[in-house]
């Protein structure tokens, strides 16, 4: 499930949240997928596993790129606030608003930076259920 670039919105944390977590659907329902997907030995012949397990494989591919290509803009996009913030800390020392201002951002990106570790445990979830279900019936690319 690929997110429109247009939507994203890094000012409100929160609603950064709330984009990975619909974008993680796919994610949180492959176990529920596979199980209604994925045949077991007894019904191997009645559906086109290999067919199935490809289209699936892409679609997780897609979502991991997807996702990771949005946290990594809003990393950017706060990391550029902050530096903004801090070079405009360095000419008044004094300014208690701009000081709140400044930590705020610097909070907001190490929480950005965190679901890069979020994303990473995700990801590596949903590619060991899918390895176990699917191995039989598909070999993916060695990109993976």
């Amino acid at each position: 499930m690929a997110a429109p670039m247009a939507h994203l919105n890094c000012e409100d944390f929160a609603e950064f949240q709330e984009l990975l977590r619909v974008m993680r659907t796919i994610d949180d329902r492959i176990v529920h997928e596979l199980n209604t997907t994925v045949p077991t030995a007894s019904f191997v012949g009645k559906i086109d596993a290999s067919q199935t397990c490809k289209e699936l494989h892409q679609s997780l591919a897609e979502a991991h790129e997807s996702r990771d290509r949005i946290i990594k803009s809003c990393i950017a996009q706060t990391s550029s606030v902050v530096k903004t913030l801090q070079e405009e800390r360095k000419k008044s020392l004094e300014n208690i608003t701009l000081l709140k201002r400044l930590r705020k951002e610097q909070t907001k990106l190490k929480l950005m930076q965190s679901e890069l570790n979020v994303e990473e445990v995700v990801n590596d979830r949903s590619w060991k259920v899918f390895n176990e279900r699917c191995r039989a019936h598909y070999k993916p690319p060695k990109s993976q």
